[in-house]
């Protein structure tokens, strides 16, 4: 079978997609979360960034004991976020809110958004 010059080159086009497209696949892991477990954090908007690639929510989380504590919870982008009806103005500093998340598999004080309770009562999932 003899392959035309038009066809090589398509060929070659795809070849080349697939590899230059790879990486970006690479890009988003999750495997720092430990998807198997979610968790449950009440606390206060530290701060808010609706900003690509993630957004971020930081949380005061007041423990049993001593002090509150900072979170970083990583959601998705800005996009896919207000397709799920979050907007920039979802949350700001002084919110009380309730997040459910997956938590870093290292311990340390970092998670995963699954979900989030505003101040009205509004859930918006991640």
């Amino acid at each position: 079978m003899k392959l035309t010059t038009r066809k090589k080159a398509m060929a070659l086009a795809g070849v080349l997609t697939l590899l230059v497209g790879a990486p970006v696949f690479g890009h988003h892991s999750f495997a720092p979360f430990d998807m198997n477990a979610s968790m449950t954090l009440k606390g206060v908007v530290k701060d808010y960034q609706w900003t690509n690639p993630h957004v971020w929510i930081q949380v005061m989380v007041k423990g049993d004991s001593g002090p509150a504590v900072e979170w970083s919870i990583e959601a998705t982008s800005p996009a896919g976020l207000n397709k799920k009806g979050w907007k920039p103005k979802s949350l700001k500093a002084g919110d009380s809110v309730v997040i459910e998340a997956h938590p870093l598999r290292d311990g340390r004080r970092g998670a995963s958004l699954i979900s989030a309770t505003l101040p009205d009562g509004t859930v918006l999932k991640n």
